[in-house]
């Protein structure tokens, strides 16, 4: 086994095919057969969310990798560091000096998989229709600041936008703003199950097992006209219980690749060299894990009760018990990486101090111990989660000031619960939109978030988030960053617990591996090509 290190700038049964693309071709990959890649992440249509793939409603990484590789974007993400690139745009920018107009011109002869031209019309009808829907997934606040659509002809498109917004260029590289087909896409209505029709780099066909996709299969769209080149012509995703399941499923050979979610365990095993047949990648990463507070709950109502847990939760036992090296302690909402980090919560709590926490809780007036349930995703964030929450639950107890157990529950009811409020704690994972800070701020305490949660700051909303916005130089926007990192250290609406690395882990005749996965953990199926097993 090779390990490689990159380092990027912050950044079973049988199977019910269904098609969900037009167009495409049968051909493997270039050199053989198709890749096929692991993954632990759950894909499933129930009666709470019956569009997971749809662009209006999806949202999470999931999900998002699925629409990457499929529904095209007009800008999208580089490989490495800087400012998205136009992919089915030929140019794009603003066009007047306060960052609230922007404008894009197509590339020519552009054409979804089914052969029908995607025009400028296409793009303002599935910008306008995912405004519209505000599906509950909390993905449309990512297109808030918009305005209007206008279009001029058939291939350029201008948004006018209700405030400035500098980072409005990286979300359009999001799939949210996925340019969608009007003839099979209702405007007032979500697309249940699991068919994606769009104009990016691979067509697709998703195989059930019941309300479940469990594999997927990618194949290179001979129509696309964009940025990236594919260096093969077919991709084959398998989704799998557990890490396990798929690590035994590359040592056999069965998968070629393994992305998330490897076990700490597993990591560190392909890091000691144990399996001469694969390569471990790794990389920085940018996400993170968090505890989040339902602030209306009677239990965690009160500020100091969330303050009490922040002075006692300890990031480094919890990092250094669960996952080693693979993770650092996190002290903001904002990894350590980006523009615009502060290390609010250490500023203002310290080390974890006991005496500290039981001092908030009598001045507030709490009777301690407290009782709380935390609770937990069994399968979206790998099998460590639980083992997390199990230090989490110890590490309050011991301090004699609150009665914790944990719950843990499958994503497919975790989320719905969380979204309707049904936890009082909970601990959730985060992989941004784009790289930069107002992908972990926004989307937690802006209107309509993606959390759902009550918890609401005027100053923040509508002061801080569109003053950090106004600056088209990142470095400028600290002022306004680091004040929205202050008021969440004293609120405790969220706390952060830990930023991970990203891994990849891939048989030796896979290449591509390196790029395989970008600073927000954008899953690049095109960069994966078979040479030559060493």
């Amino acid at each position: 086994m090779n390990r490689k290190t990159l380092v990027l700038p912050a950044v079973a049964g049988l199977l019910t095919p269904v098609l969900a693309a037009c167009g495409g071709t049968d051909s493997g990959a270039k050199n053989g057969d198709p890749i096929v890649v692991g993954t632990t992440d759950r894909f499933t249509a129930t009666s709470e969310t019956p569009a997971p793939l749809d662009p209006a409603y999806a949202y999470d990484v999931g999900t998002w990798n699925i629409l990457r590789q499929t529904v095209q974007t007009l800008m999208i993400q580089p490989k490495g560091e800087g400012s998205p690139v136009p992919e089915a745009a030929e140019s794009c920018g603003f066009t007047d000096t306060g960052n609230e107009r922007y404008a894009c011109k197509l590339r020519s002869g552009l054409k979804f998989a089914s052969g029908d031209p995607v025009t400028a019309a296409d793009v303002k009808f599935s910008i306008d229709r995912a405004l519209k829907l505000q599906a509950d997934s909390g993905v449309a606040a990512l297109l808030n600041t918009v305005d209007t659509v206008e279009t001029q002809g058939d291939r350029e498109v201008i948004f006018h936008l209700k405030t400035a917004d500098a980072t409005f260029p990286f979300k359009l590289s999001t799939p949210v703003a996925g340019i969608v087909n009007p003839k099979v896409y209702a405007k007032g209505k979500l697309r249940d199950g699991f068919e994606v029709d769009g104009s990016g780099p691979y067509t697709f066909k998703a195989q059930l097992k019941g309300d479940a996709m469990v594999s997927a299969t990618f194949t290179k769209n001979p129509s696309y006209k964009g940025s990236s080149e594919l260096n093969n012509d077919k991709v084959e995703l398998r989704s799998f219980d557990d890490a396990d399941a798929m690590g035994t499923a590359l040592d056999r050979g069965d998968i070629d690749v393994m992305s998330r979610t490897m076990s700490p365990s597993q990591i560190q095993k392909l890091d000691g060299g144990s399996d001469e047949h694969a390569d471990l990648v790794d990389m920085p990463g940018l996400e993170i894990r968090y505890l989040a507070f339902n602030t209306n709950a009677q239990t965690v109502k009160d500020k100091a009760v969330r303050q009490a847990i922040a002075q006692l939760v300890n990031r480094g036992e919890l990092v250094s018990k669960v996952y080693g090296t693979q993770a650092e302690p996190l002290y903001s909402l904002v990894p350590a990486t980006l523009t615009g980090h502060s290390n609010s919560f250490f500023n203002k709590y310290g080390d974890p101090n006991p005496a500290k926490a039981k001092l908030l809780l009598a001045k507030a007036g709490v009777t301690a111990p407290l009782k709380l349930t935390l609770h937990y995703t069994t399968d979206h964030y790998g099998s460590a989660t639980k083992q997390e929450f199990e230090v989490l639950q110890k590490q309050l107890n011991d301090s004699g000031l609150f009665d914790v157990s944990i719950q843990g529950h499958p994503w497919a009811t975790f989320r719905p619960a969380e979204q309707k409020g049904r936890y009082d704690v909970y601990g959730m994972g985060w992989f941004p939109d784009f790289p930069d800070a107002d992908s972990f701020v926004a989307p937690f305490l802006d209107k309509d978030n993606f959390l759902g949660s009550p918890y609401s700051n005027s100053e923040i909303q509508r002061t801080l988030i569109p003053e950090s916005r106004r600056e088209a130089d990142r470095l400028d926007a600290g002022k306004s960053l680091t004040d929205i990192q202050d008021i969440v250290a004293e609120d405790v609406p969220v706390l952060p617990l830990w930023q991970g690395k990203q891994y990849v882990a891939a048989r030796d005749d896979i290449t591509g591996t390196s790029y395989a996965l970008n600073s927000s953990a954008t899953l690049q199926l095109w960069e994966l090509g078979r040479g030559v097993s060493g």
